[in-house]
């Protein structure tokens, strides 16, 4: 049976409906750093796995509570998630070192907000960052990342595009 992601980074303290009803149908969600408040976290549907790493902008709570770098396994996939990661072929200093390190089959990351996918066949890695659901910083559009992991592979990916940024739904 395929287990169902929610991808989402760069909420910067803000969340709203139109994400979470997203949230609903998923068995795991993954936040990708630059939180931005505790009370993002805790708006997230609590019957739900939730991973998280915390980014550039988060306070120290927020770095005592999840760490800079996930490693992780689900249904024979492998991941690796941090923050700042950069972007293939161009990765943030260690990040390709951490990758290879890892086995990474899916390396995923925020910081940029901008949403993108791409195979690396340098890597043999599967590149995702899911663009940004705040309201702070220069995307144009929030967006996040729903797919399903089955047998090893990753499967039914579609973007999200939630609103654009600075207009907020009440």
């Amino acid at each position: 049976m395929a287990y169902k992601i929610a991808l989402i980074s760069d909420s910067h303290s803000y969340i709203d409906h139109t994400t979470i009803n997203y949230l609903q149908n998923v068995d795991e969600i993954w936040h990708a750093g630059d939180i931005g408040s505790l009370k993002v976290m805790n708006l997230l549907p609590q019957d739900k796995k939730i991973r998280a790493v915390f980014g550039n902008i988060d306070d120290s709570q927020l770095q005592y509570l999840y760490p800079e770098w996930l490693d992780f396994e689900i249904k024979g996939v492998k991941i690796l998630m941090t923050h700042i990661g950069g972007k293939p072929p161009g990765y943030a200093k260690g990040v390709k070192s951490k990758i290879k390190e890892a086995g990474a089959q899916v390396f995923v990351c925020g910081h940029s907000h901008i949403c993108k996918v791409e195979y690396d066949k340098t890597l043999n890695c599967l590149y995702m960052n899911p663009g940004a659901i705040g309201q702070h910083g220069f995307h144009q559009m929030r967006t996040m990342l729903l797919f399903e992991i089955d047998s090893g592979k990753i499967q039914n990916l579609r973007v999200v595009e939630l609103g654009k940024r600075g207009v907020v739904k009440k």
